[in-house]
């Protein structure tokens, strides 16, 4: 499966500090798993946190999920013994936060080289400051960086900004971002949502935020999952709808047409390469199980 199409729907952060968590998420439906050593971990239990991190990632017990682990930045007391720790943990990738610089990624990955990380560990990075916004562009095109992450919290905390009705004010730096993760061909996953007794909130902004096109949601409770899967998966009349217009303009171009009415709607090849790709996703989900 190609790393584009690897399902990363619903990606939960788990906080490394808390053994239960670590157990839970092995029966959580998640695509992906962020065990976070990061905000949070109180500065007393980060050590317990990072060997717990590792433990888990290394344990094979996490089925089909992918698992990162959030390391703190190189500017904290933790960072270079985190990225030395999870370069040997068998996770997928290292989540680094408050990214604002090539430079600061090319450091990040030569840590990772230097602490024997293989060369298919990733970099997720997350994307929460005004610097950043500027220099997504960059960021996303670094050769390590297979998925940029939205830190929404702290982007508005950096902005003083204020939410807004439907996260209005957010809008114009999120679309940025996925400009530059598209333009790069890399995955881009949007922030986390703070209410969890909020369903309907919740529900709304994910819907939002597939809409806006993102790859998936970062999530903060196990019940915010399920809902994040159902939104970012194909529904059954997509993929049937999918399968007749592919049908029919494979059908049209047989004949020398470039164009053919499916249902009253003109179809072209911009129609079905988006079946194409609706159907490699739903193919992909099902082959994640």
């Amino acid at each position: 499966m190609s790393d584009a199409l690897r399902p990363r729907r619903s990606v939960l952060y788990m906080p490394a500090a808390n053994q239960r968590a670590l157990e839970k998420a092995k029966t959580i439906p998640a695509d992906a798993l962020i065990f976070d050593l990061e905000d949070a971990v109180a500065p007393d239990a980060k050590e317990t946190a990072r060997a717990q991190a590792v433990a888990a990632a290394s344990s094979g017990e996490y089925g089909h999920r992918e698992v990162a682990i959030r390391c703190n930045g190189l500017d904290t007391p933790w960072g270079a013994d985190d990225l030395a720790a999870a370069a040997s943990s068998g996770a997928a990738a290292v989540v680094i936060p408050k990214v604002a610089s090539v430079a600061y990624l090319d450091e990040i990955s030569a840590s990772l080289d230097t602490a024997g990380a293989p060369s298919t560990m990733t970099i997720w990075a997350m994307v929460e400051t005004p610097t950043a916004i500027f220099d997504v562009r960059a960021l996303a095109d670094h050769r390590r960086v297979a998925v940029l992450v939205m830190g929404t919290n702290d982007l508005v905390k950096e902005l003083r900004a204020v939410p807004g009705n439907a996260r209005s004010t957010l809008t114009p730096y999120l679309a940025t971002a996925v400009l530059a993760a598209r333009e790069a061909g890399k995955v881009i996953l949007d922030g986390v949502y703070n209410d969890v007794k909020d369903a309907d909130g919740f529900a709304s902004e994910a819907a939002q935020g597939f809409e806006m096109g993102f790859d998936g949601k970062t999530l903060i409770h196990p019940s915010q999952v399920e809902p994040t899967n159902d939104t970012w998966a194909p529904s059954a009349d997509e993929v049937a709808d999918a399968r007749k217009v592919i049908d029919a303009f494979n059908a049209a171009e047989a004949e020398g047409k470039g164009v053919v009415t499916v249902d009253g709607r003109m179809v072209e090849n911009l129609h079905r390469d988006n079946a194409v790709r609706i159907l490699a996703v739903a193919d992909a989900l099902a082959a994640f199980g």
